[in-house]
């Protein structure tokens, strides 16, 4: 007979909390993880994710495992209380940023090649996470939206980005992901909040090869992100933060103004939109010609005599 947890005493994540009123219904009606897997037509580390809190499935999946397992409606109820965010996780060397930025009350950042992840729109956020498995795609996915929530929120903390020229020229997934990220980009600008500045190719005189992110914490401290190839770099030591400051200030100086950035990005839309275009055009053409080719070849390829019936 399945028994439920108590060694685990009160968790503060409700996605595992869901996970053991899963795995308790499963158990209580016999089944294993395999079983159910096989018979929902899923792999059995898909329900195990979902068991242990790492893995939100989609309401039609509670729908079918419920029914499966005859556990009425509190799976479903459960569902719709679960924070999702709450239960994301991140690399370890990552963790610790997260954790100070989902605290901090202003945030500065410097981004280049890559979209800063905080304006990432979901396309251009599955474009950039393309090479993972499916679900792996998925939980970075919603691991980075979840992150934004509160940022780009109307009454959100102070969200001051730079982005090198290189982002907004840089083609990611193509030309329509670019046009909804530029749009998402002038949507956001729109908040209270958010400064997003551009710093051009011909203005650059200061040199940055990594980005860089400086966190207000409530306290008053004020803490420095960096990144290298391979992991990030999180520190709040006087003589650390003051060097990234400084360049970041000199950086800013460079800049476009506010609304010089939004008209650069823009006219880089309006490029995207073009680029789009002739993308479906040159697609509709080659699909034409694909056709066209087809129906030659059929009015060329022999006959094959057909049986005439007998009188």
């Amino acid at each position: 007979m399945a028994q439920r947890k108590t060694k685990r005493g009160t968790t503060a994540s409700s996605a595992i909390m869901f996970g053991e009123e899963l795995k308790y219904a499963r158990e209580a009606a016999g089944y294993t993880q395999e079983e159910v897997g096989r018979l929902l037509h899923c792999d059995r580390t898909v329900l195990s994710r979902i068991e242990s809190g790492k893995r939100k499935p989609s309401i039609e999946e509670v729908e079918e495992v419920s029914q499966l397992l005859n556990a009425g409606d509190l799976l479903m109820r459960l569902y719709g209380r679960v924070d999702w965010n709450a239960s994301i996780e991140h690399p370890d060397w990552f963790q610790e940023y997260v954790d100070a930025e989902a605290i901090s009350i202003g945030l500065r950042a410097y981004q280049d090649g890559v979209m800063y992840g905080l304006l990432q729109c979901p396309q251009y956020a599955r474009a950039v996470f393309a090479a993972g498995s499916p679900d792996e795609i998925e939980e970075q996915i919603r691991a980075r939206l979840s992150r934004q929530s509160r940022f780009l929120a109307p009454d959100g903390p102070l969200l001051l980005v730079i982005l090198d020229e290189s982002v907004i020229r840089m083609v990611v997934g193509g030309p329509e992901v670019m046009k909804c990220q530029m749009e998402h980009l002038l949507r956001l600008a729109q908040l209270p909040n958010v400064i997003i500045q551009v710093a051009p190719f011909s203005h650059r005189r200061l040199i940055i090869n990594a980005a860089m992110v400086l966190l207000d914490l409530p306290d008053g401290q004020r803490l420095v992100y960096s990144e290298s190839l391979d992991r990030g770099h999180l520190t709040g030591a006087s003589d650390a933060v003051a060097k990234h400051q400084r360049r970041y200030d000199q950086l800013r100086a460079e800049c476009l103004s506010e609304r010089d950035s939004l008209r650069l990005i823009a006219d880089a839309l309006e490029g995207f939109r073009d680029d789009e275009q002739r993308t479906r055009r040159s697609r509709l053409a080659e699909e034409q010609l694909q056709r066209g080719q087809r129906r030659r070849l059929h009015r060329g390829s022999p006959r094959i005599p057909r049986p005439r019936p007998r009188s």
